[in-house]
């Protein structure tokens, strides 16, 4: 009986088996079968990557600072946001978490432009290339901005004390210098050629990691006016931004290293990234272009700074309702002359507030970001082509570009300051109510008093919240010097004519003065439903 139950049970178990056998459990999946075509293709492309990375990283270093007592903290911010403060030491982290809680409470997006240009720290990391076969080292500002002692590492290990040959913080560049030449230069590329979609490569020293590389593709080019450079002082309109955005992984300690093309050539310097309060890579950062960055470099390793060439003027956006009043087609591209520098090569040729400037060196005039970075790379003392438009007809002529050493607006006599309200009261007021504000004559013993060079004009004495007038960001305080009329600008003599300007037109291009804005504003009446 034992023995016919044990019988029993090897042959149960021995037909488990053969089912089992027979697929009535799940296979085991065979290996994925990839085309030989693809694979071949997926091979190549893996290996392109490992050359151009093989070719780079023996021209990219680590940027090693101490930085000197008393250095100077970016503040994180947006368009002109960046203030200095001095920061205690031991303090550093707890000031950047202060900082960027009091952004997130704004609704700033926290532009955090690497770790390293937060000044005030003890020691950082950065990175940067061999620019030269004379020792150059090119990298940010920020990286080496207000160091004591910098030592370069290169990709062998080997270590050289580096000194600053020149910095250039409106274009956050800067060149370095050992005294070691037998590491092997970056070729150049053109950055102005970079098509979006474009793969690229970044390398440097992300949180020390040296010989880092990583990989993405140009998001966009010409990324101007975000501010990232406004910082330690500078205004906003005094920094050179052109930048390239890439979703190639950038992160603390990239800065000052090489983005690179598919055939290994340089085409921007990693600078920024945009984060919203963890300080990492979420996948938006910005490179200098090469051709920008090389034309600042090239002054710095010749002269030790950088004198950018200038017309004389101060200049704006031609939007298209600008364009319509001055009699232009809207959709033209331009810069609009705001101001002109009494001396300067613009008023030497002839330009005056109003002009609307569209061509420089027979090229079209893109935006004013372009126009600015296209003038200042250009050559002090050599007369270039401008055409501009003048009560709505083209017009050309010949500028000779001055220095940047020697032209600088005097603002100091067009400050406007808030005039004392008995004053303001003494004075009849007229209601444009159509686009929202209040306006006054202006005495010439007032205008002494507010401290500006002017002998005529209106007085903006109140602004209707919500009205056309605040939107185009008019204050109480303001004086209306000029209007648009007949396609050119004019001065204003009075209220009478400011009155009647307005209740002929839907549109209205206006002058106006103040502590805040010296330049052209565009009203334009609401919409009725």
């Amino acid at each position: 009986m034992k023995r016919n139950a044990v019988a029993w049970a090897a042959l149960v178990v021995s037909t488990a088996a053969l089912v089992s056998s027979r697929g009535l459990t799940r296979p085991v999946p065979a290996a994925l079968k990839i085309p030989v075509e693809s694979q071949r293709t997926a091979r190549a492309l893996s290996d392109a990557f490992v050359s151009v990375a093989d070719f780079v990283r023996p021209s990219v270093v680590q940027i090693s600072v101490q930085r000197k007592a008393g250095s100077t903290l970016r503040v994180p911010g947006g368009q002109g946001r960046g203030n200095p403060f001095q920061v205690p030491p031991g303090r550093e982290k707890e000031l950047n978490d202060l900082l960027r809680e009091w952004m997130k409470k704004f609704n700033q997006p926290d532009f955090a432009p690497e770790q390293e240009q937060f000044g005030g720290i003890a020691q950082g990391t950065g990175s940067g290339f061999v620019y030269d076969d004379k020792g150059h080292i090119l990298t940010n500002n920020h990286v080496v901005n207000g160091a004591g002692k910098i030592t370069v590492t290169f990709h062998d290990g080997v270590e050289a004390s580096a000194t600053v040959v020149g910095t250039d913080p409106k274009s956050d560049v800067a060149v370095i210098k050992v005294d070691n030449t037998s590491y092997t230069p970056l070729p150049r590329g053109n950055s102005g050629k970079l098509r979006v979609g474009e793969l690229v490569m970044a390398v440097g020293s992300p949180f020390g990691l040296s010989q880092s590389v990583t990989m993405g593709i140009v998001s966009a080019t010409e990324r101007n006016n975000l501010g990232i450079n406004a910082a330690n002082g500078l205004k906003f309109n005094d920094t050179y931004e052109s930048f390239i955005q890439i979703d190639a992984p950038i992160n603390p300690g990239n800065s000052g290293g090489p983005l690179v093309d598919m055939d290994g050539r340089v085409v921007g310097i990693n600078s920024a990234i945009m984060t919203r309060g963890s300080g990492g890579n979420d996948g938006v950062g910005f490179a200098i272009p090469i051709d920008m960055a090389s034309n600042v470099a090239d002054k710095l390793v010749k002269d030790g700074k950088v004198n950018r060439a200038m017309i004389g003027v101060a200049i704006g956006d031609l939007t298209p309702a600008a364009a319509r009043i001055f009699g232009i087609d809207p959709k033209t591209k331009g810069a609009l002359i705001q101001e002109v520098v009494p001396g300067s090569p613009a008023e030497k040729a002839g330009l005056k507030r109003g002009d609307v400037i569209v061509g420089f060196n027979h090229e079209p005039i893109a935006n004013v970001s372009s126009f600015r970075l296209n003038v200042a790379a250009s050559d002090i003392g050599k007369p270039y082509n401008l055409k501009y438009f003048r009560a709505g007809k083209e017009q050309s002529t010949d500028i000779v570009l001055g220095s940047s050493e020697t032209i600088a607006f005097d603002r100091d006599k067009e400050t406007a300051h808030e005039p004392a309200a008995k004053e303001k009261e003494e004075v009849a007021k007229t209601s444009i109510d159509d686009f929202g504000l209040e306006v006054q004559p202006l005495p010439p013993e007032l205008a002494k008093g507010l401290g500006i060079d002017v002998t005529q004009g209106v007085l903006i004495s109140a602004v209707k919240e919500g009205s056309p007038a605040e939107a185009s960001g008019l204050e109480k305080g303001m004086i209306i010097t000029e209007v648009v009329k007949d396609r050119r600008s004019q001065a204003l003599k009075d209220v009478k004519t400011f009155r009647e300007l307005a209740g002929k037109s839907d549109e209205l291009m206006v002058y106006v003065k103040s502590s805040t804005v010296n330049g052209f504003v565009t009203l334009s009446k609401a919409k009725k439903d």
